[in-house]
């Protein structure tokens, strides 16, 4: 039994979402420790503040109430966007999970419901950077409904449009 709820502004709650924002940079080898990559120029942005206007998260739990994943968005400008950058109008989305949630449909879960909140905040599309090469990812992407519309240096810029009804 998988348990989903908004972020709350709690130590707690922001120490996991750090977590799951360092676990969602794909980067298979040597990849740098956790303060060391969030705290690049280039990536700071996306965790630094947390918890400004627009900015949302929801946190899955296991049976046992232990957060297992997590899925977020944070709306950017141009002047200071991100790598799933598509417009100023357009939130940019992080997920990730723990190894034990993965291929349990806690990943679709998680963005199927940020999906509905993001349209409860009045936003008609999502945006998110993907590796190519981490297929797993891509796979899920493609089969939510987002599609590659750009690209980023290595990475595709896709975008989710949500339905209006």
């Amino acid at each position: 039994m998988i348990h989903i709820r908004n972020f709350e502004q709690s130590e707690n709650d922001l120490e996991f979402l750090t977590d799951m924002m360092y676990e969602a940079i794909h980067i298979p080898e040597n990849k740098p420790s956790k303060d060391e990559l969030l705290n690049l120029p280039h990536i700071k942005k996306y965790s630094e503040g947390w918890g400004r206007q627009g900015d949302r998260a929801l946190i899955a739990f296991n049976k046992d109430h232990f957060p297992v994943g997590a899925a977020w968005y944070r709306l950017f400008k141009e002047n200071q966007k991100g790598y799933g950058y598509v417009d100023d109008k357009t939130p940019e989305l992080g997920i990730a999970l723990s190894n034990e949630a993965r291929g349990k449909r806690i990943g679709t879960l998680l963005m199927e419901r940020l999906f509905e909140t993001a349209s409860r905040d009045g936003y008609r599309s999502l945006s998110l950077s993907v590796d190519p090469n981490n297929t797993q990812a891509v796979q899920l992407y493609k089969k939510l409904g987002f599609e590659q519309c750009g690209s980023s240096g290595t990475s595709w810029t896709m975008i989710y449009h949500i339905s209006s009804d």
